[in-house]
């Protein structure tokens, strides 16, 4: 079966799947301690698919019941959000909002939509970074809260130049945004071509972590390319 693509046909998890956030739930709250879920990593909420419209009514629903999760909902089309959640201008403290932005062009394109959202957390991720980005114009007060970054994976990888992470790393400490470095991916600090294992998650830097990448993972379909 095809699930690739705008026309192909979308994959969903079964009951199972979707009870484990009500688990994670009832933990963090024993435990008094937040979790944070990065939802659908394999997919993208905010498509424009009208048989995904029960999916997304059933996620509100489980995000409402699961306060003492934090739900990171990040998408390429961050100009669809408004049509599609229920809460207009008063978003739950618990859900972040993040657009992916893997060069410049990706930036200003969404990061406008992205800010234009009253979400409590709102963050870009920079992965794959494939160019130079340049976040000025969205970094400053009331404009982003967490930024994160990476190299690409895969055969057909494309190798991330140091001095781009750099750029975004440096923006970031200057405002006060928390940064969060993901991966060299299959292409090291060096430009050499090598597994993920051996280039390792390090940059040269006194990165700040905070904001660290979710553990816990959730999806309603997958990707759509």
């Amino acid at each position: 079966m095809r699930i690739w693509g705008h026309d192909a046909e979308r994959r969903f998890f079964g009951d199972q799947h979707w009870r484990e956030p009500l688990r994670w739930n009832q933990s963090a709250e024993r435990q008094q301690e937040r979790q944070k879920v990065f939802c659908s990593s394999m997919a993208d909420v905010f498509e424009e698919r009208k048989d995904l419209d029960p999916l997304r009514e059933r996620l509100w629903s489980l995000i409402a019941n699961t306060p003492w999760l934090d739900w990171l909902l990040v998408t390429k089309r961050p100009e669809c959000v408004p049509k599609m959640v229920p809460w207009n201008n008063d978003w739950p403290a618990h859900v972040w909002l993040g657009t992916t932005a893997e060069n410049q062009e990706c930036a200003m394109h969404r990061l406008p939509y992205l800010l234009d959202t009253p979400a409590k957390v709102r963050f870009v991720s920079c992965e794959p970074l494939v160019g130079a980005v340049d976040l000025g114009p969205w970094i400053g007060p009331n404009g982003l809260d967490w930024v994160i970054a990476g190299g690409e994976s895969g055969a057909r990888a494309r190798p991330m130049q140091p001095k781009w992470v750099e750029k975004i790393y440096q923006q970031c400490k200057k405002a006060g945004v928390s940064f969060f470095f993901k991966q060299w991916g299959t292409f090291g600090q060096d430009g050499m071509h090598r597994s993920k294992k051996d280039n390792g998650n390090l940059f040269q830097g006194n990165l700040v972590h905070e904001y660290p990448d979710a553990h816990r993972t959730t999806s309603i379909s997958s990707d759509a390319i």
